[in-house]
């Protein structure tokens, strides 16, 4: 293709799929058109894991629903170790996007959904001695480990799909397009709805059938995202060269950024996983106490993801395209939004989150207790809002490394003030650690925001 063609298909190109910025348009009502479809997205994607637990939660022992928690929690945990897959595509594919560079746009996309099938195909050779350390870790009774092996052995070969789609996902997001991945969430739930129930109640197949429809659930989104690329991004098929791809300098860049992301991630794991168990070694009140508080942490980060989404995507387009001062505007509305955001949830969380936590346990004894603890969540919007949102620019920006000492400060910081102050007070020690691991994130992503922002629009 000579190069006269290669121009005019991308401006043909561009013109299908770029959304060109009026001057006068605010930016507030361009990084609400990305921030609402992710967090649509966030809000759908715990409905999977809630809508099984519902259906085998009318079938008549408790067992079921353990062994859907056990079996949903070892997917959640290995699936959030491999998210990098989502959060390094859109990064660089945002920045390729602000290029203009349509080739390595097509490159990026066949990298990802190529690497995470790979590991997808590891996890299926794997999938027994994964099992096993699991059940060494977890102890339950051998009712729910037989019930979840089940669950465990038919999800597993959902790995593909799932990890298929992060790759999916995190493109479209570097596409300037959150609404798509918000589509095929919403598919997904409806495919998984009436998957599960049919399985379960025309074929009786119980743990057996929600597994199953949940795997229907997972290749209908994969799929789904393999058509709409067809359907709307066909152009970029012809510039597909498979030596290009898998090219020493650019896999190198690729697996650099998504391994400070994994290890970012891994820390991650580490301190939530940590949160729960420290809680639950006080005892089951102290357990269901910061369980229920930790919901309003989740339901908040729903929101603050949303607009990192939008930081992504933005961020990234920006330093591609070498417009810092858009990039700089875009930040400062960002924090302008999450701001706003956690005073409103502060002042909501005060006078509804009592009665928020009522509507998720009847429990007399753990709603008098929460008592004691339910100034810390109160603290958790301000404290929180500013590590979404500078995780959102990072990834943009593919300041990853920064990212992960940012994490490595905040965890560090994390279990230093729980040792130090656990003997004296207690689960409160707890819930000031975390506070503390929040907000160290989010200082010192601000503090190499500026020198970061600077530096990668100076080297493109």
């Amino acid at each position: 293709m000579d190069e006269k063609n290669n121009q005019f298909d991308k401006s043909d190109f561009y013109k299908m799929i770029d959304k060109k910025v009026n001057p006068s348009e605010k930016q507030d009502r361009i990084i609400t058109e990305y921030a609402i479809p992710s967090i649509i997205s966030n809000i759908t994607v715990p409905l999977l894991g809630l809508i099984d637990v519902t259906i085998v939660g009318h079938l008549g022992s408790p067992a079921y629903i353990g062994a859907i928690a056990v079996g949903g929690m070892l997917f959640n945990i290995i699936y959030w170790i491999f998210g990098f897959l989502r959060m390094g595509t859109s990064g660089m594919t945002s920045q390729a996007y602000g290029q203009h560079d349509l080739n390595e746009i097509t490159r990026l996309l066949l990298r990802s959904v190529g690497v995470g099938l790979f590991i997808a195909l590891c996890l299926l050779i794997l999938q027994y001695p994964i099992l096993k350390l699991a059940f060494t870790l977890i102890q339950t009774t051998p009712e729910v480990e037989q019930l979840a092996t089940t669950y465990f052995y038919i999800c597993i070969w959902g790995a593909p799909a799932t990890l298929g789609l992060y790759g999916f996902a995190g493109w479209f997001i570097g596409m300037q397009n959150s609404r798509f991945p918000m589509y095929i969430a919403i598919t997904q739930n409806i495919v998984n709805i009436v998957a599960s129930l049919s399985f379960v109640y025309l074929l009786d197949m119980k743990v057996a059938g929600v597994a199953t429809g949940t795997l229907i659930a997972q290749y209908a989104g994969f799929f789904m995202a393999i058509l709409l690329y067809m359907r709307y991004y066909s152009a970029l098929r012809k510039r597909i060269v498979w030596k290009e791809i898998i090219q020493k300098q650019a896999m190198y860049r690729f697996f650099q950024v998504n391994r400070d992301i994994f290890f970012r991630t891994l820390c991650l794991v580490v301190v939530t996983m940590f949160f729960t168990s420290a809680g639950a070694a006080q005892g089951e009140i102290v357990l269901a106490v910061n369980t229920l508080l930790m919901q309003l942490f989740t339901l908040f980060s729903y929101i603050m993801d949303g607009f990192a989404y939008a930081g992504e995507a933005l961020a990234g387009r920006y330093i591609g395209a070498k417009n810092q001062t858009a990039l700089r505007n875009t930040v400062h509305h960002l924090f302008y939004w999450g701001l706003g955001l956690s005073l409103i949830f502060t002042i909501l969380y005060a006078i509804g989150g009592k009665e928020f936590l009522g509507l998720l346990t009847n429990d007399t004894s753990v709603i008098n207790a929460s008592d004691t603890y339910f100034y810390w969540a109160l603290i958790i919007p301000l404290a929180g809002f500013s590590a979404f949102l500078w995780d959102g620019v990072f990834i943009g920006a593919t300041a990853t490394r920064q990212m992960l000492y940012s994490m490595l400060v905040a965890s560090a910081s994390f279990f230093g003030v729980y040792y130090a102050f656990h003997p004296l007070l207690g689960n409160h020690a707890l819930w000031l650690a975390f506070l503390i691991y929040l907000s160290l994130r989010g200082v010192v992503q601000t503090f190499l925001g500026r020198q970061i922002m600077k530096k990668v629009i100076a080297s493109q």
